[in-house]
């Protein structure tokens, strides 16, 4: 996460605020206000480093205990980026002896102890704005920080290529399942009823008719 102050002046300085403490970076930003710098602010050493790439500030502020790259490794790879940035540390006061180590293996103009106020920049001020320290860390950022701790950004990730991805191993065989066998229902037919009860009433027409063509016969005679 990173944002700009309400300073955009082009001949305004620049500079980066690197915490993830919203009360300290509101402190921050007040005390530089004062002084007409503009702010770039973000939360972790990753951001910090391609920020500083990007923008050049004038001078960097930068806490120690950051998540992502700490403070000191990110104040490192700043320096071996190269550029004329100065760079402070603040620390609390439980990380004194990390923030004096910091200070001297990154080149820094000096370091601050959280909570920042305006007196205690102002005493320092003419050592921030003086000559630009060496950082013998740079020899050792190897060790500090080797290559196979470095994890690539999602852009980065190579893929093998595929004639030398592992072949696909076959699907096991599905077990036969039994054979069911269809099982016969006999339907029950119905009665042929109206057949019967047809052929009854025809033998009944037909012995009528009988006896009719005897009776009329009988009264010829």
């Amino acid at each position: 996460m990173s944002y700009v102050s309400e300073v955009s002046s082009d001949e305004a300085p620049t500079v980066l605020i690197v915490d993830n403490n919203q009360m300290s970076i509101m402190r921050l930003r007040e005390v530089f206000k004062k002084r007409g710098f503009a702010t770039q602010v973000c939360e972790d050493g990753d951001l910090a480093v391609d920020e500083y790439i990007k923008l050049d500030p004038e001078l960097v502020v930068m806490s120690l205990d950051i998540p992502s790259l700490d403070g000191h490794l990110a104040a490192l790879e700043m320096r071996e980026h190269g550029g004329d940035s100065r760079i402070l540390f603040i620390a609390p006061n439980r990380l004194r002896e990390l923030a004096v180590h910091a200070t001297y293996s990154a080149g820094a103009v000096g370091w601050l102890a959280k909570p920042v106020s305006q007196a205690q920049l102002d005493e320092i001020w003419d050592q921030v704005l003086g000559p630009i320290p060496e950082a013998p860390g740079l020899e050792d950022l190897d060790e500090l920080y080797p290559e196979d701790r470095i994890k690539p950004q999602p852009d980065e990730i190579q893929l093998p290529p595929i004639d030398e991805l592992p072949p696909l191993e076959p699907l096991p065989a599905l077990a036969e399942l039994p054979a069911i066998e269809p099982e016969v229902v006999e339907v029950a037919r119905p009665k042929k009823r109206g057949k019967k009860l047809l052929l009854l009433l025809v033998l009944i027409g037909l012995g009528a008719g009988i006896a009719y063509q005897q009776g009329y016969l009988d009264s010829l005679l």
